[in-house]
């Protein structure tokens, strides 16, 4: 038998103009003032306005602080909650990106139980409760709004994470029509971390069970199908709303069966460089594929079957390394950087990086294959 535990969101929404419910769903939870969590950005394009009004509609007074910042520093996230505070918020909503989504479940947790950030990085170290928390995500990528996570970037440059079931927001509230306006890049990225996602849950060593199996395969599928078509054009509903789903399901995948190397490798990138997560994912996704396939061959072979059907026939050696392949040149084809040294990272600076990486056990321990700083030092090479 196969014992497990298995947490997630407890409701999910997923509904083409689904924003012009929040009002309702904010209600639904007894909110009266919210306070709504985003960036600059997207209230300049005007994205949050259809929010707002249902909000209005619904009774629900709404104040906007829109000075997210990406991989959200510290400071930034305090300021949020001292902002919501005064504003005597009694209700949180993420509207954004993964920054957005995870500066709301803090401003969520601290501006209802205070306590020190560095007291709670880890697992299972926050205190609640929390106020009532919707998110809504704006990019098919970081599935934040179905994680018991927020990563935060610390004054050391150093990317930590709460880790808590507390984190997870009572609604998430899918609304393709949200995503149609991401630029090809973006779209690409935060794509192509959602895959990863899905990846390395299914090659967990760790908490890896049949409900997320099921859950990162459907996840890679629609990932694999409609990432090109996202990219290419990206004004397609249907399609917005299949990277949703995909982006959701590997959220809920790896929330329960964790993440490992690629993101390990990742962090340190976007602490030092400021660099897109996604973009940061996706440079050492192809050398940490390579290293993993010795280990991981049979799970490779299982996820390139489910993508290619011309591969339901081979053996697992042959399966897995078409996998891995397929997914590079996938990777090789998106509008972006491909390589460490095309995004001003400095080759003195790899043993630095792969110091930092061997900080992050958290992750590194759910790696098929045990990582050391000479292979981690390898692997930022292989991608320089």
């Amino acid at each position: 038998m196969s014992q497990f535990i298995f947490e997630t969101s407890p409701k999910i929404v997923c509904e083409q103009g689904g924003a012009s419910r929040l009002g309702e769903l904010a209600k639904g939870l007894g909110i009266h003032r919210l306070f709504l969590v985003t960036d600059a950005g997207l209230v300049k394009a005007g994205l949050v306005e259809g929010a707002l009004a249902s909000l209005s509609a619904a009774g629900v007074a709404a104040t906007v602080f829109s000075d997210v910042l990406a991989d959200p520093p510290e400071a930034r996230v305090l300021a949020a909650v001292e902002a919501a505070c005064q504003d005597k918020a009694d209700g949180v909503v993420g509207f954004g990106g993964g920054s957005s989504l995870d500066t709301a479940k803090l401003v969520a947790l601290l501006g209802r139980t205070p306590q020190a950030l560095p007291d709670i990085y880890g697992i299972g170290l926050a205190r609640g409760p929390r106020l009532p928390l919707i998110q809504v995500p704006t990019t098919a990528g970081t599935g934040s709004e179905v994680t018991p996570i927020s990563i935060i970037t610390t004054p050391s440059h150093e990317k930590k994470g709460v880790v808590s079931p507390l984190l997870y927001p009572d609604v998430a509230l899918l609304d393709s029509l949200l995503t149609l306006g991401l630029p090809p890049a973006v779209t690409a990225m935060t794509g192509v971390d959602a895959m990863v996602h899905a990846i390395e849950s299914f090659t967990s060593r760790h908490k890896k069970n049949p409900l997320s199996d099921a859950l990162a395969v459907k996840a890679l599928q629609l990932l694999y199908a409609n990432l090109p078509a996202a990219v290419g054009d990206g004004k397609d509903p249907a399609v917005r709303e299949a990277m949703l789903q995909g982006s959701l399901f590997a959220g809920m995948a790896f929330a329960n069966a964790p993440v490992a190397a690629v993101h390990a490798l990742a962090y340190p990138l976007g602490g030092h460089y400021q660099l897109p997560h996604g973009l940061t994912n996706s440079l050492v996704l192809g050398p940490v594929l390579e290293f993993n396939l010795p280990q991981a061959e049979a799970l490779y072979a299982e996820l390139g079957r489910s993508i290619l059907p011309a591969l339901r026939s081979a053996a697992d050696a042959e399966a897995a390394r078409e996998f891995v392949s397929a997914i590079r040149t996938l990777v090789s084809s998106m509008p972006y950087a491909q390589r460490l040294r095309e995004v001003a990272v400095k080759e003195e600076d790899l043993p630095m990086l792969s110091r930092d990486v061997m900080n992050i056990q958290r992750l590194l321990v759910n790696n098929p294959r045990e990582v050391t700083y000479d292979d981690a030092l390898a692997l930022y090479q292989a991608a320089y």
